[in-house]
Protein backbone atom coordinates (compact mmCIF):
# COMPACT_ATOMS: atom_id res chain seq x y z
CA UNK A 1 0.00 0.00 0.00
CA UNK A 2 1.36 3.44 -0.64
CA UNK A 3 2.75 5.42 2.12
CA UNK A 4 0.42 8.35 2.78
CA UNK A 5 1.20 11.43 5.58
CA UNK A 6 -0.76 10.68 8.82
CA UNK A 7 -0.53 14.65 9.29
CA UNK A 8 -3.95 16.10 9.28
CA UNK A 9 -5.25 18.77 11.89
CA UNK A 10 -8.63 17.99 13.37
CA UNK A 11 -11.30 21.38 13.48
CA UNK A 12 -12.65 22.32 15.93
CA UNK A 13 -11.22 20.02 18.28
CA UNK A 14 -11.70 21.16 22.19
CA UNK A 15 -15.67 22.13 21.10
CA UNK A 16 -16.23 19.25 18.91
CA UNK A 17 -14.52 16.69 21.63
CA UNK A 18 -16.39 18.59 24.49
CA UNK A 19 -20.05 18.87 23.19
CA UNK A 20 -19.16 14.44 21.67
CA UNK A 21 -18.18 13.40 25.48
CA UNK A 22 -21.03 13.12 28.12
CA UNK A 23 -19.92 9.89 30.06
CA UNK A 24 -16.15 8.64 30.95
CA UNK A 25 -17.23 5.26 31.23
CA UNK A 26 -19.98 5.46 27.86
CA UNK A 27 -20.17 4.19 24.50
CA UNK A 28 -19.04 6.61 21.65
CA UNK A 29 -18.68 6.02 17.57
CA UNK A 30 -16.13 8.10 15.12
CA UNK A 31 -17.97 7.43 12.28
CA UNK A 32 -15.27 9.22 9.95
CA UNK A 33 -12.19 8.25 12.02
CA UNK A 34 -9.75 9.35 9.65
CA UNK A 35 -6.55 10.63 10.96
CA UNK A 36 -8.28 10.10 14.89
CA UNK A 37 -7.71 13.47 15.86
CA UNK A 38 -10.91 13.91 17.66
CA UNK A 39 -10.43 9.93 18.83
CA UNK A 40 -7.42 10.60 20.36
CA UNK A 41 -8.60 13.77 22.55
CA UNK A 42 -11.64 12.12 23.56
CA UNK A 43 -9.59 8.85 24.91
CA UNK A 44 -7.86 11.54 27.40
CA UNK A 45 -11.59 11.78 28.89
CA UNK A 46 -12.31 7.52 29.05
CA UNK A 47 -12.15 5.45 31.69
CA UNK A 48 -11.20 1.55 31.02
CA UNK A 49 -14.67 0.69 30.91
CA UNK A 50 -15.53 2.54 28.04
CA UNK A 51 -16.08 1.70 24.51
CA UNK A 52 -15.00 3.53 21.16
CA UNK A 53 -16.20 2.12 17.94
CA UNK A 54 -14.19 3.78 15.04
CA UNK A 55 -15.26 3.30 11.48
CA UNK A 56 -13.73 4.49 8.09
CA UNK A 57 -14.37 3.64 4.64
CA UNK A 58 -10.57 4.36 3.82
CA UNK A 59 -8.22 1.43 4.29
CA UNK A 60 -5.04 3.95 4.72
CA UNK A 61 -7.51 5.05 7.69
CA UNK A 62 -8.12 1.81 8.92
CA UNK A 63 -4.08 1.34 9.16
CA UNK A 64 -4.43 4.28 11.91
CA UNK A 65 -6.53 3.36 13.34
CA UNK A 66 -5.74 -0.27 14.39
CA UNK A 67 -2.09 1.40 15.46
CA UNK A 68 -4.53 3.54 17.76
CA UNK A 69 -6.50 0.30 19.39
CA UNK A 70 -3.12 -1.53 19.76
CA UNK A 71 -2.35 2.06 22.35
CA UNK A 72 -5.99 1.38 23.60
CA UNK A 73 -8.08 -1.41 24.59
CA UNK A 74 -11.40 1.13 24.82
CA UNK A 75 -11.09 1.08 20.62
CA UNK A 76 -12.48 -1.30 18.09
CA UNK A 77 -12.29 -0.38 14.80
CA UNK A 78 -14.35 -1.77 11.90
CA UNK A 79 -13.78 -0.34 7.55
CA UNK A 80 -17.69 0.17 6.70
CA UNK A 81 -19.64 3.10 5.94
CA UNK A 82 -20.94 5.10 8.17
CA UNK A 83 -24.46 4.97 7.07
CA UNK A 84 -24.08 1.19 8.13
CA UNK A 85 -23.81 2.28 11.25
CA UNK A 86 -26.87 0.64 13.24
CA UNK A 87 -26.13 -2.67 11.80
CA UNK A 88 -22.35 -2.82 13.33
CA UNK A 89 -24.32 -1.29 16.75
CA UNK A 90 -26.81 -4.42 16.71
CA UNK A 91 -24.38 -6.83 16.50
CA UNK A 92 -22.35 -5.19 19.53
CA UNK A 93 -26.06 -5.10 21.27
CA UNK A 94 -25.52 -1.18 22.10
CA UNK A 95 -28.53 -0.65 20.33
CA UNK A 96 -30.00 2.56 22.29
CA UNK A 97 -27.12 2.90 24.19
CA UNK A 98 -24.29 4.94 22.87
CA UNK A 99 -23.65 8.22 24.42
CA UNK A 100 -21.98 10.31 21.74
CA UNK A 101 -21.28 9.80 17.89
CA UNK A 102 -19.57 11.97 15.96
CA UNK A 103 -19.61 12.50 11.87
CA UNK A 104 -16.86 14.51 10.45
CA UNK A 105 -17.51 14.92 6.95
CA UNK A 106 -15.73 15.02 3.48
CA UNK A 107 -12.16 14.54 2.54
CA UNK A 108 -9.47 15.05 4.97
CA UNK A 109 -5.44 16.38 4.24
CA UNK A 110 -4.14 12.90 4.11
CA UNK A 111 -6.58 11.92 1.09
CA UNK A 112 -6.10 15.39 -0.65
CA UNK A 113 -2.35 15.32 -0.35
CA UNK A 114 -1.71 12.09 -2.02
CA UNK A 115 -1.83 12.12 -5.46
CA UNK A 116 -2.99 8.58 -6.52
CA UNK A 117 -6.57 9.50 -4.77
CA UNK A 118 -7.48 11.87 -7.54
CA UNK A 119 -9.26 14.23 -5.13
CA UNK A 120 -7.48 17.40 -5.26
CA UNK A 121 -6.80 19.32 -8.47
CA UNK A 122 -3.89 20.50 -7.10
CA UNK A 123 -1.89 17.40 -7.88
CA UNK A 124 -1.76 15.62 -10.67
CA UNK A 125 -2.85 12.01 -10.38
CA UNK A 126 -5.46 9.39 -11.35
CA UNK A 127 -8.90 10.92 -11.02
CA UNK A 128 -10.00 8.44 -8.72
CA UNK A 129 -11.77 9.98 -6.07
CA UNK A 130 -13.17 7.09 -4.15
CA UNK A 131 -12.87 6.91 -0.55
CA UNK A 132 -12.24 3.34 -0.68
CA UNK A 133 -10.28 3.02 -3.82
CA UNK A 134 -11.35 -0.91 -3.38
CA UNK A 135 -14.85 -0.70 -3.99
CA UNK A 136 -17.52 1.27 -6.80
CA UNK A 137 -16.42 2.78 -10.23
CA UNK A 138 -13.44 6.19 -10.22
CA UNK A 139 -14.73 9.29 -11.27
CA UNK A 140 -12.26 8.64 -14.41
CA UNK A 141 -14.59 5.48 -15.33
CA UNK A 142 -17.86 7.23 -14.38
CA UNK A 143 -16.89 10.16 -16.54
CA UNK A 144 -15.74 7.74 -19.79
CA UNK A 145 -19.49 6.61 -19.84
CA UNK A 146 -22.00 9.39 -18.03
CA UNK A 147 -24.20 11.35 -20.96
CA UNK A 148 -23.74 14.83 -20.98
CA UNK A 149 -27.22 15.79 -19.23
CA UNK A 150 -26.09 13.55 -16.21
CA UNK A 151 -23.14 15.51 -15.96
CA UNK A 152 -24.33 18.36 -15.77
CA UNK A 153 -27.18 17.03 -13.46
CA UNK A 154 -24.31 15.82 -10.92
CA UNK A 155 -22.41 19.36 -11.16
CA UNK A 156 -25.16 21.59 -10.89
CA UNK A 157 -27.05 19.77 -8.10
CA UNK A 158 -24.10 18.85 -5.96
CA UNK A 159 -21.57 21.46 -6.84
CA UNK A 160 -23.83 24.35 -7.16
CA UNK A 161 -21.78 25.36 -10.62
CA UNK A 162 -23.72 27.56 -12.66
CA UNK A 163 -21.72 26.64 -15.50
CA UNK A 164 -22.57 22.99 -15.44
CA UNK A 165 -23.92 23.41 -19.29
CA UNK A 166 -20.56 24.15 -20.17
CA UNK A 167 -18.48 22.24 -18.32
CA UNK A 168 -20.13 18.97 -19.51
CA UNK A 169 -20.40 19.69 -23.16
CA UNK A 170 -16.90 20.60 -22.81
CA UNK A 171 -15.83 17.07 -20.94
CA UNK A 172 -18.03 15.36 -23.94
CA UNK A 173 -16.04 16.80 -26.72
CA UNK A 174 -12.69 16.16 -25.00
CA UNK A 175 -12.91 12.67 -23.81
CA UNK A 176 -13.83 11.37 -27.74
CA UNK A 177 -10.42 12.93 -28.23
CA UNK A 178 -8.52 11.03 -25.27
CA UNK A 179 -10.02 9.62 -22.37
CA UNK A 180 -9.81 12.08 -19.27
CA UNK A 181 -7.64 9.85 -16.55
CA UNK A 182 -6.05 12.84 -14.68
CA UNK A 183 -6.60 15.16 -12.29
CA UNK A 184 -4.94 17.94 -14.00
CA UNK A 185 -6.87 16.82 -17.43
CA UNK A 186 -10.36 17.71 -15.95
CA UNK A 187 -9.37 20.57 -14.29
CA UNK A 188 -7.79 22.11 -17.36
CA UNK A 189 -11.02 21.31 -19.36
CA UNK A 190 -13.07 22.74 -16.01
CA UNK A 191 -11.35 26.39 -16.12
CA UNK A 192 -11.69 26.38 -19.90
CA UNK A 193 -15.26 26.04 -20.17
CA UNK A 194 -15.30 29.00 -17.39
CA UNK A 195 -15.53 32.37 -19.18
CA UNK A 196 -13.85 34.23 -16.34
CA UNK A 197 -11.78 33.93 -13.16
CA UNK A 198 -12.74 33.80 -9.49
CA UNK A 199 -8.89 34.86 -7.93
CA UNK A 200 -10.31 33.54 -4.90
CA UNK A 201 -10.84 30.43 -6.22
CA UNK A 202 -9.88 27.92 -8.06
CA UNK A 203 -12.42 27.12 -11.37
CA UNK A 204 -12.58 23.62 -10.34
CA UNK A 205 -13.65 23.89 -6.84
CA UNK A 206 -16.68 22.87 -7.13
CA UNK A 207 -17.12 20.62 -9.57
CA UNK A 208 -14.63 18.19 -8.04
CA UNK A 209 -16.52 18.97 -4.75
CA UNK A 210 -19.20 17.42 -7.08
CA UNK A 211 -18.11 14.79 -8.56
CA UNK A 212 -16.52 13.24 -5.60
CA UNK A 213 -19.78 13.72 -3.46
CA UNK A 214 -21.33 12.14 -6.13
CA UNK A 215 -18.89 8.88 -6.59
CA UNK A 216 -19.44 7.93 -3.05
CA UNK A 217 -22.82 9.06 -2.26
CA UNK A 218 -21.81 11.23 0.43
CA UNK A 219 -25.71 12.84 0.69
CA UNK A 220 -27.52 9.39 0.19
CA UNK A 221 -25.74 7.87 2.80
CA UNK A 222 -25.81 10.93 5.37
CA UNK A 223 -29.86 10.68 5.23
CA UNK A 224 -29.25 7.32 5.40
CA UNK A 225 -27.66 7.51 8.65
CA UNK A 226 -29.61 10.37 10.04
CA UNK A 227 -32.65 7.89 10.07
CA UNK A 228 -30.44 5.47 12.50
CA UNK A 229 -29.31 7.63 14.97
CA UNK A 230 -32.17 7.94 17.13
CA UNK A 231 -32.16 4.15 17.75
CA UNK A 232 -28.09 4.41 18.10
CA UNK A 233 -27.98 6.80 20.95
CA UNK A 234 -29.28 6.38 24.23
CA UNK A 235 -31.38 9.43 26.07
CA UNK A 236 -29.00 12.01 26.76
CA UNK A 237 -26.41 10.69 23.88
CA UNK A 238 -25.01 13.24 21.59
CA UNK A 239 -24.64 13.47 18.15
CA UNK A 240 -22.04 16.18 16.64
CA UNK A 241 -21.51 16.36 13.27
CA UNK A 242 -19.01 18.76 11.02
CA UNK A 243 -19.91 19.39 7.73
CA UNK A 244 -17.64 21.41 4.78
CA UNK A 245 -20.61 21.36 1.98
CA UNK A 246 -23.73 24.22 2.15
CA UNK A 247 -25.88 20.87 1.20
CA UNK A 248 -24.38 18.71 3.84
CA UNK A 249 -24.95 21.25 6.26
CA UNK A 250 -28.32 21.99 4.89
CA UNK A 251 -29.45 17.96 5.67
CA UNK A 252 -27.95 18.16 8.96
CA UNK A 253 -29.67 21.77 9.70
CA UNK A 254 -33.08 20.45 8.60
CA UNK A 255 -33.01 17.29 10.43
CA UNK A 256 -32.04 18.47 13.46
CA UNK A 257 -34.67 21.72 13.50
CA UNK A 258 -37.87 18.70 12.17
CA UNK A 259 -36.52 16.48 16.04
CA UNK A 260 -35.93 19.70 18.33
CA UNK A 261 -39.61 20.90 16.86
CA UNK A 262 -41.14 18.27 17.50
CA UNK A 263 -44.65 17.00 15.59
CA UNK A 264 -45.65 18.93 12.98
CA UNK A 265 -49.03 20.57 14.74
CA UNK A 266 -51.20 22.68 12.78
CA UNK A 267 -51.96 26.63 13.88
CA UNK A 268 -54.62 26.24 15.04
CA UNK A 269 -54.81 23.40 17.25
CA UNK A 270 -54.58 24.65 21.02
CA UNK A 271 -51.97 22.43 22.20
CA UNK A 272 -49.17 23.45 25.63
CA UNK A 273 -45.48 23.67 24.30
CA UNK A 274 -44.73 21.16 27.48
CA UNK A 275 -46.69 18.39 25.57
CA UNK A 276 -45.57 18.46 21.80
CA UNK A 277 -42.98 15.61 21.46
CA UNK A 278 -40.27 16.52 21.17
CA UNK A 279 -36.70 14.51 20.08
CA UNK A 280 -33.75 15.87 20.43
CA UNK A 281 -32.40 19.48 22.07
CA UNK A 282 -29.43 21.92 20.40
CA UNK A 283 -26.32 21.65 21.88
CA UNK A 284 -24.55 24.06 19.18
CA UNK A 285 -25.83 25.45 16.11
CA UNK A 286 -23.78 25.73 13.80
CA UNK A 287 -20.56 26.53 14.61
CA UNK A 288 -17.76 28.20 12.71
CA UNK A 289 -13.43 27.96 13.11
CA UNK A 290 -12.33 30.58 15.17
CA UNK A 291 -9.98 32.83 13.54
CA UNK A 292 -7.20 32.48 14.93
CA UNK A 293 -8.00 28.20 13.77
CA UNK A 294 -7.92 29.69 10.50
CA UNK A 295 -4.68 30.81 10.59
CA UNK A 296 -3.40 27.74 11.08
CA UNK A 297 -5.45 25.26 9.73
CA UNK A 298 -7.08 27.43 6.28
CA UNK A 299 -9.01 24.55 5.42
CA UNK A 300 -11.05 25.08 8.45
CA UNK A 301 -12.98 27.85 6.89
CA UNK A 302 -15.95 26.18 5.24
CA UNK A 303 -16.48 23.58 8.26
CA UNK A 304 -20.02 24.07 10.62
CA UNK A 305 -19.99 22.20 13.77
CA UNK A 306 -23.54 21.27 15.12
CA UNK A 307 -24.43 19.00 18.41
CA UNK A 308 -28.03 17.56 19.26
CA UNK A 309 -29.10 15.92 22.18
CA UNK A 310 -31.14 12.82 22.35
CA UNK A 311 -34.43 13.28 24.60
Amino acid sequence: MEKVSDIHLPVMLETTVNSWFSNPDGIYIDGTFGRGGHSKKLLESLSSKAELLVIDMDPHAILSAEKLATKYKQVSVKQSNFSSMLDLVKERGWEGEVNGILLDLGVSSPQLDCNSRGFSFLHDGILDMRMDPNNGYSAAEWIAVASQEEIQKVLRDYGEEKFSKRIASSIIKNRQKKPIKTTKQLAGIIADSIPYCNKKRHPATQSFQAIRIFINKELDNLINFLEQCLDILCVGGRLAIISFHSLEDRIVKRYFRSKVMGQNIPSLIPILDKDIKRQMKLIINGEKASSSELKVNPRARSAVLRVAEKL
